[in-house]
């Protein structure tokens, strides 16, 4: 009897069909990961968007072991799971979690590698540059973006192109290369003036990038070359082009500004703009380490000044 209950359920449980994963599955994904974008457009490298998009990784691969899918289900599939790994890669270098960014970098790339997209490993490596940059790693730094600037999809795409140029002239100027920070500005600003709109392009690319982004890349290479004018006007025009959702980005490239005009000894002008960053972004990891430098160098600027007691006053009000 029990052989026979056996044997049923096993001709049950082999008549029963395998759930099948689609295009649908794939769309909720897709869905789920422009989510994760826009939530890191307006929050920055919390450690919650990190976990959630790690967290969707491991969703998207579970889908793998799930049911039956089609050569190119199980491609967008593993293209999905690495872009998810990506946005938790970046939550982590946004908020200076490096170690655990290189821990992100590691899958991420496996995963690609398995995709066979073409979009997400240059997302990844280009990430990967910034994240060495941001470690003080520039030589690391420009042989990771060179891998994405090597892929074929710059070739396909000036958008991509662009970028890649864009990141390289930031990872130069922290290397010190002027000449280098020209070449790769002017290669970007080229690029992007090729790039037709009407061109399919990934979620993430299209949700950041464009003239203001190149332009802040450019602030952040003329910052660390101490060129502080084109600094400066860098700034501005980044964010008269600033797409409305940026906010992270808004904080950002305010803080820069401040930086920039204190190095052109620009003292209340500097610190009225850095006033002007909203009090939910002074504590952003990259915000706050700007504005601590910032500190630093407006006390060495004008150590006994009422700007210092401006700017004092309202760091105690902006951090409790």
């Amino acid at each position: 009897m029990k052989r026979r209950n056996f044997l049923a359920v096993a001709v049950a449980a082999s008549t029963t069909p395998s759930r099948r994963i689609g295009t649908s599955d794939v769309e909720r994904l897709n869905q789920r990961f422009a989510d994760i974008i826009a939530s890191d457009h307006r929050h920055g490298g919390q450690l919650a968007v990190e976990h959630q998009a790690a967290a969707l990784s491991d969703e998207a691969l579970a889908l793998q072991q799930s049911g039956i899918a089609s050569q190119r289900v199980r491609s967008h599939l593993y293209a999905s799971a690495a872009a998810f790994a990506s946005s938790a890669m970046w939550a982590a270098i946004d908020g200076h979690r490096f170690a655990e960014a290189q821990q992100h970098l590691d899958r991420a790339s496996s995963l690609a590698t398995l995709s066979g997209d073409q979009a997400i490993p240059f997302r990844i490596w280009s990430h990967a540059g910034t994240l060495y940059r941001h470690m003080g790693r520039p030589a690391e730094g420009l042989t990771a973006n060179d891998v994405a600037r090597n892929l074929p999809i710059t070739r396909r795409d000036p958008m991509f192109a662009s970028l890649g140029h864009a990141r390289h002239a930031a990872i130069q100027g922290a290397a010190g290369d002027r000449a280098g920070v020209r070449r790769s500005l002017g290669h970007a600003e080229d690029a992007l003036a090729r790039a037709r709109d009407d061109m399919p392009r990934p979620v993430w690319l299209k949700a950041f990038y464009g003239p203001s982004e190149l332009d802040s890349l450019g602030l952040a290479a003329n910052l660390a070359l101490g060129d502080w004018e084109e600094a400066e006007a860098r700034a501005h025009r980044s964010m008269a082009a600033l797409l409305p959702h940026m906010h992270r980005s808004l904080a950002i490239t305010t803080a820069r500004l401040a930086r920039a005009q204190l190095g052109q000894r620009d003292v209340e002008p500097a610190v009225k703009t850095a006033m002007r960053i909203p009090r939910d972004a002074v504590q952003h990891p990259r915000v706050a380490g700007m504005l601590k430098r910032f500190s630093e160098d407006l006390r060495k600027a004008a150590p006994h000044s009422a700007h210092l007691r401006t700017w004092s006053q309202y760091q105690r009000e902006a951090l409790t």
